[in-house]
């Protein structure tokens, strides 16, 4: 009796996997650019989407799912989309609180240092170069 398996792993090309890990690095760059920038509420959405598209580069390309079975990429795409949906009602849950408890919708603490604007250091200004 043979004892073996027909399974046979999918082998990429080299190409395949230097594009995607590529694509990572572009956009873990991406996502350094964009955190010197402030977009008010838009700052949260940005990474979401940008984190969510690099976690989907490597679902489907690094634990081959883009080229399994079927039914396994339908099974990921809805358990993502409900995660999507229950973060998305959770934001709106939170952005509307002061609508129903004007208490629990306000800065907790508003002179906090975190809302401070500070101005930039020069380097001739920091004390790390001195």
């Amino acid at each position: 009796m043979k004892s073996g398996s027909n399974n046979h792993g999918h082998v990429l090309p080299l190409r395949v996997y230097l594009t995607v890990g590529a694509a990572l690095f572009v956009l873990t760059g991406i996502t350094v650019w964009v955190s010197t920038f402030n977009l008010g509420p838009y700052n949260l959405v940005v990474a979401m989407i940008i984190a969510a598209t690099k976690g989907l580069l490597v679902a489907f390309f690094f634990m081959h799912l883009f080229y399994d079975n079927k039914l396994y990429f339908m099974i990921f795409g809805f358990a993502i989309a409900f995660i999507a949906i229950f973060i998305v009602l959770t934001m709106f849950d939170t952005q509307a609180r002061a609508d129903v408890n004007p208490i629990e919708g306000r800065v907790i603490q508003p002179e906090a240092a975190i809302y401070e604007q500070k101005p930039a250091l020069s380097p001739a200004d920091s004390s790390v170069h001195k």
